[in-house]
């Protein structure tokens, strides 16, 4: 990813705002005269942690998909536009059970749909906008499914693979969609395990080297990129292996038909 960084007077939207990640990314950006809009569930606490941090605040359950839109309308009536948006908000699950589905179900329902409803509210402003980013909070586990989790697995595994499916489509319209894949970082979510860790003397990341990731994806990601994050070694691109493929009856490689392609890879 390059390292040139977003332009002065933008404006982004960070959902799960008020968490490790989000405040650490509002900080960034503030640091870059980006106006930044908060996204959360509604609460004084996180009501306040927008304040602190010099940010605008919008109440949002992530699941909800009439409350994306009206969101990002929201924002585009207040700031005139929208540039950039971070779609953030998790949860993992903490279930002992081998399989709890309702559960997982929760899980996907943030993580997976949360994207899903997050991306379709933000591509029009994008579009008005002339173009912009949006960067999704993805996770290590969505390239290497954890077996104490399978919510959390299949949810950002399918938050990844939309990703991959997106870019393409959205490059020709100037708009770049990628994941950030972090591993076990100092959040919320590992305080179950923060003792294990601590024992293990296991390297987890800071939010601030995740918030880096992100922002340095805003800027420069390719379209429909992963990149892993990990303590000692930063953001890299993860190269997915592809699948073997279809064969003619001579024996040559198959074309996939240009109905199955988006344009920009025609």
């Amino acid at each position: 990813m390059t390292a040139t960084g977003p332009a002065p007077g933008s404006v982004a939207l960070v959902t799960g705002g008020t968490g490790g990640f989000g405040r650490a990314l509002a900080a960034l950006l503030r640091v870059r005269d980006v106006t930044v809009v908060l996204a959360d569930l509604d609460s004084d606490a996180n009501r306040r942690a927008a304040d602190d941090l010099g940010a605008s605040f919008a109440a949002l359950d992530v699941t909800d998909r009439a409350a994306n839109a009206a969101v990002v309308a929201r924002i585009e009536a207040d700031h005139g536009r929208l540039d950039a948006a971070f779609l953030n908000a998790g949860i993992a699950g903490t279930s002992p059970d081998v399989l709890d589905v309702d559960e997982l179900l929760e899980v996907v329902d943030v993580d997976l749909f949360g994207v899903v409803y997050g991306t379709e509210a933000v591509l029009p402003a994008l579009r008005r906008a002339g173009g912009g980013s949006i960067v999704v909070t993805a996770s290590l586990a969505g390239l290497s499914p954890m077996a104490t989790d399978p919510g959390y697995s299949v949810a950002k595994g399918g938050a990844v693979a939309f990703v991959r499916s997106l870019g393409p489509r959205l490059a020709g319209e100037g708009i770049t969609i990628s994941a950030i894949c972090p591993g076990f970082a100092d959040t919320a979510i590992i305080d179950p395990l923060r003792a294990e860790f601590d024992a293990a003397g296991f390297p987890v990341l800071t939010a601030g080297e995740v918030a880096e990731a992100l922002v340095a994806a805003w800027a420069g990601a390719e379209p429909g990129a992963a990149y892993v994050v990990q303590p000692g070694v930063g953001a890299v691109p993860y190269r997915f292996k592809g699948v073997p493929a279809a064969r003619t009856a001579s024996g040559e490689t198959a074309v996939v038909p240009d109905a199955l392609r988006p344009p920009s890879m025609r």
